[in-house]
């Protein structure tokens, strides 16, 4: 495995995983509307209809835009990581996928995007600056993760691109919800979690799919290495496993046809996956509505 190779394949994955975010497809979901909320005194067809309108212009009130997603480059400490950061620089990938972003979203401010080496294999969205930073040792631990896992070296690398792809998009998750002050009635890790199955399962076709898979193949790995301690118990990430189980419950629930293999497999167990198709509409129903006033189109 060449240094050449690992430099552009993350220069690659840099460009994929944030280009696809947002990119809506042509479909319509049809969980924009919700029938309760239409007035139920008239019979009239007619009224109906005006009330149907009439909330598909609520929706549409748009926020002031008053901000963009901005691209910042961090000075690279370690020596391993500064040729795929001049190369990033060079061809202005994250500037590209800041604009396809902003074509998207509408922002009250300012996010954010930065690569850079941590110290740590992480990604996370700060407050304080509204940033979202993908470290460039996440890449690398998805990567050996893999592996460790019997993966081939190219069976690695596409389930690092994919398993970074979901880390990212959690992450726009929690800058979304701390941005457009979301409510939530439960567990913001989980919601970043379910925000990232969303968008990759609602919107990204097949690369969405296989990023959510990923990911839960990662958790269960990790959970296997790493036994829960009070530490882990007390974090307000659920546990490896539970978010691996989640993410396969969603995905299936999205297509219980198209995904049947999860249960036929044993990858989910029955029990749980009685559930996850009324699992999955509540998800992709509160989403849905969540972001509707802030899509530009």
């Amino acid at each position: 495995m060449s240094r050449n190779f690992f430099n552009l394949c993350a220069v690659l994955l840099i460009l994929f995983i944030i280009t696809a975010c947002f990119c809506r497809s042509d479909r319509n979901s049809g969980r924009s509307i919700n029938p309760k909320l239409i007035a139920s005194n008239t019979d009239s067809e007619e009224q109906t209809q005006v009330n149907v309108i009439s909330e598909s212009d609520n929706a549409k009130k748009k926020k002031a835009d008053r901000g963009d997603f901005i691209v910042q480059h961090d000075e690279v400490k370690n020596p391993r990581y500064k040729e795929i950061d001049r190369q990033i620089k060079e061809e202005k990938e994250l500037e590209k996928a800041a604009q396809r972003l902003n074509q998207s979203l509408i922002l009250p401010h300012d996010i954010y995007i930065r690569t850079k080496d941590c110290g740590e294999a992480n990604a996370f969205y700060d407050d304080l600056d509204y940033s979202v930073t993908v470290c460039y040792e996440l890449i690398e631990h998805f990567y050996k993760l893999f592996k460790s896992n019997g993966d081939s070296d190219q069976k690695a690398y596409e389930n690092m691109f994919d398993a970074v792809r979901f880390a990212f998009l959690h992450e726009i998750g929690h800058a979304l919800i701390d941005t457009y002050n979301l409510p939530l009635t439960g567990n913001e890790e989980d919601a970043a979690d379910r925000c990232s199955t969303y968008i990759n399962l609602e919107e990204l076709g097949d690369d969405g799919v296989r990023a959510v898979i990923a990911a839960s193949d990662a958790f269960k790995i990790e959970s296997r290495k790493n036994l829960p301690n009070e530490r882990n118990l007390a974090d307000e990430h659920l546990l490896q496993e539970q978010r691996s189980y989640n993410s396969l419950c969603l995905t299936y629930g999205s297509n219980p046809t198209k995904f049947a293999y999860i249960v036929n497999d044993g990858y989910l167990p029955q029990e749980r996956a009685a559930r996850c198709q009324s699992e999955y509409e509540r998800t992709a129903q509160s989403w849905s509505k969540l972001l509707a006033p802030w899509r530009k189109s």
